[in-house]
């Protein structure tokens, strides 16, 4: 049921509308930030259509019907071959397509036509996740478009995606798009402990960390982000307290340094929060709310020696770094001049 879900209180209420109206859009986006659960909200749409013994208008979650459409055994996401086919759940009318490699292909989109164009194999409605959407090329996009201009009446594609504008518009216009936002803390650390996942300090930290992705606050290291936050936290100190560029060049250095590969981008986002928190705090809203609470104190007092329109610089400077990830840069390269152009933003105030 849509009511176990967590957050998103909205967008649960307009797709309980869609299922009361019987006015469930062929095609839909949707649309919202990596780990907030667009998935399993998908999946509760499509056992509601499927559901044996449905509870109103919605998934009683506990028929075979149900249970089978949420369960998925997929295979590694770097095993290609594997990935080139349609990935049935235990329910043979709710399926998963997801890249195979780097991009969605036209074999795959060619395979969903196929399939949407029979008629449901047990239940009532035959469903289509696209995971990671934006990952269809220009060629695979085209190939999606006879699709969705006429859905078959038993069919349902949803798209999912957390960048929506990589589509082309002309998706984009054949779709209703359903957008999510990200989690509060609380509805985290409640989720968190009400499910066992984690209990006390721990808990409240991973919420608090997960920047309203409760797909992060599952996976997330408590310990590694405590020991990228101090790092990032010295890159803030360099930058605020006297424009520090050796400590820059080395901490750039140890972030991008290959042996740390797989913590890159978690200590980008890292730095990316802190500074966002520390743009907050330059604004003078003293209740303003910023994701890393516990180091308020530390985050106002350098506050005061920045004014707000050089951290809103840097946030511009890491945005620009994180689109440039999307191709084969050199990192050590990016990351030093990343921060030293941050430095320089904040010599010219």
């Amino acid at each position: 049921m849509l009511s176990r879900l967590t957050g998103n209180q909205q967008t649960k209420e307009v797709l309980h509308r869609m299922l009361t109206h019987k006015r469930v859009p062929g095609a839909m986006i949707f649309a919202g930030e990596e780990g907030i659960g667009k998935k399993l909200f998908a999946l509760e749409v499509a056992k509601a259509l499927n559901c044996r013994t449905p509870v109103g208008v919605e998934a009683c979650d506990k028929c075979s019907a149900c249970v089978r459409a949420g369960t998925f055994t997929l295979p590694a996401p770097d095993d290609a071959e594997a990935n080139k086919q349609i990935l049935w759940s235990g329910h043979r009318d709710v399926g998963l397509v997801r890249a195979a490699g780097r991009f969605i292909t036209v074999p795959q989109i060619r395979e969903i036509e196929r399939e949407t164009n029979y008629r449901p194999f047990e239940g009532t409605a035959r469903f289509f996740l696209i995971e990671d959407a934006d990952r269809l090329n220009e060629a695979s996009s085209n190939a999606l478009l006879k699709t969705l201009e006429e859905v078959p009446p038993t069919s349902y594609l949803i798209l999912i995606t957390a960048r929506p504008s990589s589509l082309l518009p002309t998706i984009r216009s054949r779709c209703q798009t359903i957008r999510f936002a990200p989690l509060a803390a609380d509805e985290i650390e409640s989720f968190l402990i009400a499910r066992g996942k984690r209990s006390g300090e721990e808990a409240r930290l991973a919420a608090q960390f997960a920047g309203g992705r409760l797909g992060a606050a599952l996976e997330i290291s408590v310990d590694d982000y405590r020991a990228g936050r101090e790092l990032m936290m010295g890159v803030i100190e360099a930058l605020t307290v006297n424009a520090d560029r050796v400590r820059l060049l080395r901490a750039a250095e140890e972030l991008s340094d290959a042996k740390n590969k797989e913590h890159y981008e978690p200590r980008l986002d890292v730095l990316q929060t802190l500074v966002h928190d520390l743009w907050l705090l330059t604004l003078n809203f003293p209740e303003a709310k910023i994701i890393n609470e516990d180091l308020r104190e530390q985050l106002t007092r350098l506050s005061n020696l920045v004014a707000s329109n050089r951290v809103a610089a840097w946030l511009s400077r890491i945005e620009e770094l994180r689109g440039q990830l999307a191709v084969n840069i050199n990192r050590r390269v990016a990351t030093d001049a990343l921060l030293l152009s941050m430095a320089a933003e904040d010599i010219r105030r």
